[in-house]
């Protein structure tokens, strides 16, 4: 696949405006379309969008280890440039509560990434990674 184009992405958020305060001014993602039960945002070239879904309480976190971390599962996120992870933790790192801070994972090793974990407020798991080399990307 020659022509990568930007992937669209919906997920459930519980609470709106919430949501929308949270992707627009904490991760300053661009706000696109919206309506009262949706909005649409620029993620890092991507099309996420956030729709109102009511929560159902039964609903459960879970974990798989990585690299001696809970890795929440689902989440979803972005592979950034190295510089870019970096300045973006550093800007988010006073508003966010991590499930995993901002660390080196795999360190030395194939697939060594820069990583971190977070929850946006309506319960969805994020993760943005870097890579020194994007040749590492789907290395075994």
């Amino acid at each position: 696949m020659s022509n990568v184009r930007p992937f669209h992405l919906a997920i459930p958020v519980d609470h709106v405006e919430k949501a929308r305060v949270f992707y627009r001014d904490i991760l300053q993602l661009e706000e696109g379309r919206s309506s009262d039960h949706w909005v649409d945002f620029n993620f890092f070239g991507h099309q996420l969008v956030i729709h109102y879904k009511e929560k159902n309480k039964t609903e459960e976190n879970h974990h798989n280890e990585v690299d001696g971390k809970a890795v929440p599962v689902p989440h979803f996120g972005v592979v950034l440039g190295w510089d870019d992870f970096h300045a973006f933790a550093k800007a988010i790192t006073p508003h966010i509560t991590f499930v995993i801070e901002p660390y080196i994972r795999f360190e030395g090793l194939v697939g060594e990434q820069a990583t971190m974990f977070f929850y946006d407020p309506c319960g969805n798991a994020l993760e943005f990674k870097a890579f020194k080399d994007d040749s590492q990307l789907f290395a075994k």
